[in-house]
């Protein structure tokens, strides 16, 4: 097996720009789980952050601190400057849970009304429903949705507000690969327009299609930061992709996987892995040599320990 991969250091951002989000060593515990273990993050304005882990890594969690839903055993979160339990700064964000649950009996239109009321300001209807492909549906019941368009709605409700920052919580879960497409579009307008946004998905390809900066947390801490190629790059692995009948044990790889007659490993040390395969005499052709991909990089960096509940 490959050395561990030791915790790296958080990407360092232009000190001008402004922290709308920070998290200072904090720890937060449910009973004997460790949620998050002195786990420390700044989210800086403009930044679109994909946030990935797997599940029971603390992900949710830190977004329940930084929208003033929870608070932490230790250590300090601030929202813009201040305590996310101040309901004026709260004002600034706009949240999408995991989990939502409208009434079902409300017109699309009231319930988008009904949010907007809570805000100083808001973005007009017509034009938040447009960019959620929910035009037309105003007069709708909630409760006549599809499950796709509940979820648009969940989503645009975060933007009602016209915040500076939103949180968004596995936003297109169970949404099919058009619904899912709409969904980044509309997020891509917002942080378009100078829009902050956090995210958390399973959907790794999601996050490679959005995010500028990822930040990856298992057990409570956050084992990388920065860029997808700098994540790629923290991991350390490559895939070497090759075609052989059979192929005997080899050092350094970390997992293998047949597609018809192509075999695919990946290792720490692709040269080292290669050197072995000529010094085995083993006969193979079609040899190629490529960066993980995020997922693959992502199982590496999460693989290591077992994650807390």
């Amino acid at each position: 097996m490959a050395e561990p991969i030791t915790e790296t250091t958080a990407l360092v951002p232009d000190p001008a720009v402004e922290v709308l989000a920070r998290a200072s060593g904090v720890t937060r515990r449910y009973g004997d789980v460790l949620a998050l273990d002195e786990l420390s993050l700044d989210i800086h304005a403009g930044e679109l952050v994909g946030l990935l882990g797997p599940n029971g890594a603390g992900k949710s969690t830190l977004i329940n601190l930084f929208v003033g839903l929870r608070s932490p055993d230790s250590g300090r979160i601030e929202l813009f400057g201040g305590s996310p339990a101040d309901p004026v700064r709260r004002r600034g964000i706009g949240v999408t849970p995991q989990e939502t649950g409208l009434p079902a009996t409300l017109r699309v239109g009231e319930v988008v009304d009904f949010v907007a009321a809570h805000y100083p300001r808001s973005v007009e209807r017509g034009a938040l429903l447009e960019r959620f492909a929910l035009s037309g549906m105003e007069r709708r019941q909630v409760g006549s949705l599809s499950g796709g368009q509940k979820r648009r709605l969940a989503v645009a409700l975060a933007f009602v507000g016209d915040p500076r920052l939103v949180f968004l919580d596995e936003p297109t879960t169970g949404l099919d690969v058009e619904a899912r497409r709409s969904l980044w579009d509309g997020i891509r307008h917002f942080h378009a327009d100078g829009g902050t946004v956090v995210l958390t998905s399973h959907y790794l390809e999601e996050v490679e299609a959005l995010a500028e900066r990822v930040v990856v947390i298992g057990r409570g801490r956050v084992l990388a930061d920065g860029t997808t190629a700098d994540v790629r790059d923290i991991a350390g692995v490559r895939r070497v992709t090759l075609t052989a009948d059979v192929l005997p044990d080899l050092p350094g790889v970390l997992s293998t996987e047949r597609e018809g007659a192509r075999t695919h490993l990946l290792t720490a040390d692709a040269d080292a892995l290669v050197r072995s395969l000529v010094r085995a005499d083993v006969p193979f052709s079609d040899l190629e040599i490529r960066a993980t991909s995020l997922e693959e990089a992502f199982l590496t960096l999460t693989a290591r320990e077992p994650q807390a509940a």
